[in-house]
């Protein structure tokens, strides 16, 4: 991102931001509930254009909307809730893009599938519906499907993965599981990820480095670490909770 903006209105929910990322980075941004967080994702998915201001993924400016691009950049958003088809086998959920290219076998894909099945911990559920299965299991499968490999785009492609509150009404050992599912899968599809978050520990287990989004800027950002520390007034009063702060509602 390179001084982008996205106004709706009179109103920027994203002033003149910049934002650079690193192959194989993780990246966590946070901040209170209609801070533009979720625009940030929907523009790397290509989902939106900026108002103005450049994007560019994987060096390839990103002037039109995913749906009318011949070769969009390997973006896969992982949503907070599975979005999976139920009347759709598990196996045909995961391996639902391979089947519309129709480039490889259905043995092919099957293979694929169950690889990336077993590496998010599940094993012979690739013939259950989503139905079938319970709320965590569905939520694991979304994550298979992010890690599901075109063959077309080579060994060199890295994806970018968005997670969109991937914790949300989890429980804290849920929470834990996919926490560690967000490191794995990332690192197993070879790419960076952006996990949009409120969940504290979502945040400190599954980023490197975190971003504070706050009235269209980003207000800070450091490492998990420095997060975990820091004196920054946005950053303590989003850890704490506390009511006291720059970050207050909007008067009307």
């Amino acid at each position: 991102m390179d001084n982008l903006t996205m106004q709706w209105g009179s109103r920027p929910v994203l002033d003149r931001v910049s934002l650079t990322m690193q192959p194989g980075e993780r990246l966590a941004v946070v901040g209170p509930s209609g801070a533009g967080k979720s625009t940030v994702l929907r523009l790397l998915a290509g989902l939106q254009l900026p108002t103005s201001g450049q994007l560019h993924l994987f060096g390839e400016s990103q002037d039109y909307l995913r749906l009318d691009q011949t070769n969009p950049p390997d973006v896969r958003l992982v949503f907070q809730n599975p979005a999976l088809l139920a009347s759709l086998t598990v196996e045909e959920n995961v391996g639902f893009l391979l089947r519309e290219k129709g480039n490889l076998t259905s043995q092919e894909i099957r293979e694929r599938v169950e690889t990336c099945l077993e590496a998010v911990g599940l094993y012979d559920v690739a013939h259950l519906y989503p139905g079938e299965l319970s709320g965590g299991m569905q939520k694991r499968v979304s994550f298979a499907r992010a890690l599901i490999d075109d063959p077309q785009r080579g060994d060199q492609s890295m994806p970018l993965l968005l997670y969109d509150e991937p914790t949300a009404g989890l429980d804290p050992v849920a929470c834990t599981r996919i926490e560690d599912l967000i490191v794995k899968t990332t690192t197993v599809a070879r790419g960076c990820s952006v996990v949009v978050s409120h969940v504290r520990s979502t945040i400190e287990r599954s980023a490197e480095r975190v971003l504070m989004l706050y009235e269209g800027h980003f207000q800070w950002q450091g490492s998990v670490d420095e997060f975990r520390s820091s004196s920054n007034s946005y950053v303590e009063q989003f850890r704490t909770g506390s009511l006291r702060g720059p970050m207050q509602p909007a008067e009307h």
